[in-house]
Order: structure tokens, then C-alpha cells, then sequence
């Protein structure tokens, strides 16, 4: 059975060849660590391999994670869906907030930041697949949650966000995905910047990285099954 430090390899691996296939500077390509599950060893294993973008889903497994590796480089996101009775935990521990998907945790966020003094980078997460088992924004409500944002000046749009269709039909997959990008260049035309696309997992990221992802988030192809 490979070990995690061979599964990583071949993460690497994964993602040149995706972007080499499309034209794409490979470093143009983040990995993030998709950390639910794993113990504080085992993510102070990958730091030792030279790991430093960690993303969390549990706000119950990231306080202690992030106590037990406080003395490492490590950035850490959250990726997971975020009560807003929990944003006081998160609020000082990680540098963005990636699954920002309805207005009560907009304003939550809002006040925790002004509260500590503090700013914080986010992502709209988006439902580009309408699937009702997942979390996001719909599609029609993403320009309304942007300016809600946008009159927030502690919140700071760093990019988009989305979980892919849960499909093995590349056209599927890759359409969610294309719908992503083109909601984030219209963002990037309006406000001169330079926004992340977080899109692409396990099973689909060399769908996502052709599809202009900047930052693949995996975890069971690294780890193994939770």
C-alpha cells in the first residue's frame, strides 16, 4: 500500500501533468491539504515534506489542530460549512474563509472581525451544480452576496469556490466548473483583481485545473479513506 508521502507524489504528479496538458504554469496551481479526520502528526508529517496550505472542515477539529502545530509555517483556510454560532473559533486562527454562502454568515464574520479588529479573506462558495446536498450560493444569488460583501471593508474577496457535480460525465463536471471561472473573470473585469478559483478534488482535479482551477483542495487521495 503507498504510503501518504507517495500519495502526495503522485498528487504533485497529477496536477503538472493537468496543467502541462492545457498549457498552464504548473506553479500557477496550489495544493491545499483537506485535513478533516487526520490527526496533528499526521499533518505535521506533510509539513515536514514541505506541505504548508491546510484546510479544514470542522471547527471542532480545528482549534486543537491548530493549537498542536501552532510553532509550524502552516496557512490555514476553512472549506467546511461554517455556523455562525462557531465564527468567534475561526475568526484569528485562519487567513480565509472559503465557503461564505448566505448573508448571516456574511454578517456574522463581520462582527467577530470588528469585534477582535481583525480582517479576513473569504470566498464565495457557489452550487454551481444545483445539487441539493450541497452547500453554496445558488448561481442567481451571487452577485447580491458579492455587494453585501463588498460594503464590509474587514471581509476582502480573494477568489471563488465550489464543489464539483457529483458525476462521472467529464462534460457535467467540467461545465460547473467553466461556470465558476466565468463568474469569477466577470468579478476580477469589475474590480481590477486577481481572484483564486478553489474548485478540483480527488476524483476531479485534472477536470477543474482545465477548467482554470488555482487551487485544488484534497485529502483521501493524500490520506487515504476517512
Amino acid at each position: 500500500m503507498p504510503t501518504p508521502e507517495a500519495r502526495l507524489r503522485n498528487i504533485h504528479e497529477r496536477m503538472h501533468v493537468a496543467a502541462m496538458n492545457v498549457s498552464r504554469n504548473p506553479q500557477d496551481i496550489r495544493l491545499l491539504l483537506a485535513t478533516k479526520k487526520q490527526t496533528a502528526e499526521a499533518l505535521r508529517s506533510m509539513a515536514a515534506l514541505g506541505e504548508t496550505l491546510f484546510g479544514e472542515n470542522r471547527v471542532q477539529e480545528l482549534v486543537p489542530k491548530c493549537e498542536a502545530l501552532i510553532e509550524l509555517p502552516i496557512e490555514w483556510q476553512f472549506i467546511g460549512h461554517l455556523q455562525t454560532n462557531k465564527v468567534r473559533d475561526v475568526v484569528g486562527r485562519v487567513t480565509c474563509v472559503q465557503s461564505v454562502d448566505r448573508p448571516s454568515l456574511i454578517d456574522a464574520l463581520h462582527t467577530e472581525c470588528t469585534r477582535k479588529s481583525l480582517s479576513i479573506n473569504v470566498m464565495v462558495e457557489v452550487n454551481v451544480s444545483n445539487e441539493a446536498t450541497k452547500n453554496g450560493v445558488a448561481l442567481d444569488g451571487v452577485e447580491p452576496l458579492i455587494e453585501k460583501i463588498l460594503t464590509m471593508p474587514p471581509l476582502r474577496i480573494v477568489g471563488f469556490m465550489t464543489i464539483g457535480a457529483l458525476s462521472q460525465d467529464e462534460r457535467v463536471v467540467r461545465s460547473g466548473f467553466e461556470k465558476l471561472r466565468v463568474i469569477r473573470d466577470a468579478f476580477d473585469a469589475s474590480h481590477d483583481t486577481t481572484s483564486e478559483l478553489s474548485m478540483g478534488m480527488s476524483d476531479d482535479l485534472e477536470w477543474a485545473v482545465a477548467e482554470g482551477s488555482t487551487m485544488v483542495r484534497v485529502g483521501t487521495a493524500i490520506f487515504g479513506e476517512r
